[in-house]
Order: C-alpha cells, then sequence, then structure tokens
C-alpha cells in the first residue's frame, strides 16, 4: 500500500521538483544580489541568472527571450494583459466603448478582471462552449465587432482539462487585427506549447504549475501587434522593459526556468506516462460505477486531468469520506465561494452532479501504485455511500 494521503491535485498546485530547489538555493544565500544592480558583481550574477530563466522559459514554448515579462504569478499576468490593455481605451476620449471577448470556462483571474472591466465601461461577450468545454473559432469570428479590443481564451481548461483551437482562433483575430490574450497556465510544462504556432498575442504563464517555485509568473508579450502591448499596472522603477515594476526574485525565477527547461526536456516521456496512468484510473471507476459522467472532451484534454460527476451522491459527504487522497471537488476553487463549479455549468451539468464531481489531477510524481489505491478507495466509498443512502429510504 503506498503511503497516503496521495496527492491527486496537481492542477492547484505541484510539487516543486527537488532538482529545482537544488537549483534555486544559492540565490536565497550566496548569490543573494539585485538584478537591477549594475554596478557591481552581486548584480551583474543575479541579472546574468534572470536572463539565462528568462531564455529557458521562452525556449520551452519557443518564443523569443525579450518577449517573456516576469510577474509574481499567473494571476497578476492575465490581469497585466487584460487591464493593462483595455484600461488605456476607457480613459480616451472620443474612442468607442472597448470591447471583450472572453469564454463561459475561464479562470476567475480572467472572469474577474473583465468583470471589472466591464463595471469601468467596457462592452463584453461571454461565450457559451459546447458539452466538452470547447470554445469553436466560429462562434469567435461571430462576435467580433469593429471595436473589438481584446479577446481572452484559454489553451486547457484548468477543471476539466479541455484544449482549445487556439492557433485557429488567433488566426481568426489576426484577420481582425484583434489581439489575443492565452492563459496557458494549465498546458505549459504538460502539453508542448510552441507560441510560434499558437501566434497568440499576450500568454499567462505560472511556475508552480510546472514543477517550478509558487510566486512567480510570466506574461508573454509578443512583439508583433502593438495593440497587444499592455500599459504597466504598477508604477516605481520601470523593471521589465517597463511592464512590471518591482525587484525581481532572482531564486523564484532561477527556479521557473529551471522548471520549464526540465519540463521541456522530459515532455514526450511524462506526457506518454501520465496519460496511461489517467486512463487506467478512469477504466477502473467506469468499470464499477454506474452513473459516471465525464467532464470534459474524451480526447483533447490534458493527459493528467480526468474530472467525473457521480450520480446519487452528496457532494460534500463524498469529499469528506475521501481523506486518504487529495483532489478537487466540483465547488469552485476559492474555499470563500463554495458554489458549483461555473465550468461543469457552462458544460450544462445539474448542481447535484457539479457538486458531486472530483478533479483528478496526476502529475509527474504519482505511481500506477498510487492510481491503483485511488481508484479501489473511489470506487468502494462511492459504493457505500449509495448503499447507505438507499437504506435510508
Amino acid at each position: 500500500m503506498p503511503q497516503t494521503p496521495i496527492y491527486l491535485d496537481n492542477h492547484a498546485t505541484t510539487r516543486c521538483d527537488p532538482r529545482v530547489v537544488e537549483a534555486m538555493l544559492p540565490y536565497f544565500s550566496e548569490l543573494f544580489g539585485n538584478a537591477a544592480s549594475t554596478s557591481h558583481q552581486f548584480g551583474w550574477e543575479a541579472r546574468d541568472a534572470v536572463e539565462q530563466a528568462r531564455e529557458q522559459v521562452a525556449a520551452s514554448i519557443k518564443t523569443e527571450s525579450r518577449s517573456v515579462v516576469f510577474t509574481s504569478g499567473a494571476t497578476e499576468a492575465s490581469n497585466l494583459a487584460i487591464k493593462g490593455v483595455i484600461q488605456p481605451l476607457l480613459r480616451t476620449a472620443n474612442l468607442p466603448r472597448p470591447h471583450v471577448v472572453t469564454s463561459a470556462v475561464e479562470h476567475r483571474a480572467t472572469l474577474d478582471s473583465i468583470k471589472r472591466l466591464q463595471r469601468a465601461g467596457a462592452d463584453v461577450t461571454v461565450l457559451p462552449v459546447d458539452l466538452f468545454g470547447q470554445v469553436h473559432p466560429q462562434q469567435v469570428a461571430d462576435a467580433l465587432r469593429d471595436e473589438t479590443s481584446l479577446v481572452s481564451i484559454m489553451l486547457a481548461n484548468n477543471e476539466i482539462g479541455t484544449i482549445n483551437p487556439i492557433a485557429e482562433i488567433a488566426e481568426v483575430c489576426q484577420r481582425r487585427n484583434v489581439p489575443l490574450h492565452c492563459d496557458a497556465v494549465q498546458a505549459v510544462g504538460r502539453i508542448p506549447v510552441d507560441l510560434q504556432s499558437l501566434n497568440a498575442d499576450l500568454v499567462s504563464v505560472s511556475a508552480h504549475k510546472l514543477y517550478g517555485p509558487k510566486g512567480v509568473g510570466a506574461l508573454i508579450v509578443q512583439r508583433g501587434n502593438r495593440r497587444a502591448r499592455p500599459e504597466a499596472l504598477l508604477d516605481g522603477g520601470g523593471h521589465e522593459n517597463g511592464l512590471r515594476s518591482g525587484t525581481l526574485p532572482v531564486a523564484l525565477i532561477v527556479g521557473f526556468g529551471h522548471a520549464c527547461q526540465l519540463a521541456a526536456e522530459g515532455m514526450s516521456e511524462e506526457v506518454t506516462r501520465i496519460e496511461q496512468l489517467r486512463d487506467e484510473l478512469w477504466k477502473r471507476l467506469s468499470s464499477q460505477i454506474d452513473g459516471l459522467h465525464l467532464n470534459g472532451h474524451p480526447t483533447e484534454r490534458l493527459p493528467g486531468n480526468l474530472n467525473v460527476s457521480f450520480e446519487g451522491i452528496d457532494g460534500d459527504v463524498l469529499m469528506n469520506s475521501l481523506k486518504e487522497i487529495a483532489v478537487s471537488s466540483g465547488s469552485a476553487c476559492t474555499s470563500a465561494e463554495p458554489e458549483p463549479s461555473h465550468v461543469l455549468r457552462a458544460l450544462g451539468r445539474s448542481d447535484e452532479l457539479t457538486r458531486a464531481s472530483l478533479r483528478f489531477g496526476i502529475g509527474r510524481f504519482n505511481t500506477r501504485e498510487e492510481i491503483v489505491f485511488a481508484s479501489d478507495y473511489v470506487i468502494e466509498t462511492v459504493i457505500r455511500l449509495r448503499n447507505s443512502s438507499s437504506s435510508k429510504h
């Protein structure tokens, strides 16, 4: 039996790879300089480490290193992309109200940023998704207007793992000269991401989703579309080419770069192994549990994602019964907002099925032994809860 509890929540965060920790350690104590200090060796060493990490991040997603703007994480990156593009337009007189297009299943960092802009006067179109959670390019094309100033569609969904056809959506946007922001947080480091092919103008990335440290991410600002260059949200020093002021967390950035390099080097083998574990988990669950629903696209999904809903189960009771595994429920990821998932609702799931859902996030450090244990454990728990429920009626 594997050691429990078993961590199967790798969409929420990942364990920092020990090789990443090792790469970061010297920059906490020995190589502690400020990367903005240009007059001595301590600063030069820090600057060189940051630039090497910038190149590692860029190389892992096939873009130019000068496009990488380091942030405190993907939430800040998405805020910078969305607000940084739209807020200046809201302040400009004699212009029509800027129009933003997004989807109903985006991360809260995107949706809440756009809601704030809407309250400030922006016009917003929220696109529905299909039964698998995908946005189709024609939907985007139909939504575009002359005053559309930004489209924001995620590459891979954080709850159901569904992958969107971003390259085709980008083509639609380019024909109308509309900037495209793409939340690629769950995709980078987990599937091959080639920004030369995707052609998104602004891309949000986070280190802690790909076995790097928490507290650092990046906004990729592609250089092709001038309308896509955001205005800085933070003032004070003009760091990161004037887009993100603040002393750079050198150790975290080093870890981010190293994590990106490790992910790129092991991508092919890791994707295959994790897909096999996910498929085995689904096969075992679906063969033993009736009334089990797969949420998300059956094939166009992240390799480690499995999101399922259980008929005839109280979601809260189910989560409280699963003490030996760490998974997410079908409720919103913020504990302060215990509402049913907006993503599953957008798929058309009932509130009952939405609440009785589990998101499994399989990652680099999970083993087949853990998957076998977790599947048997969930099967046993669901059957017991159903039997207990039926005996009360």
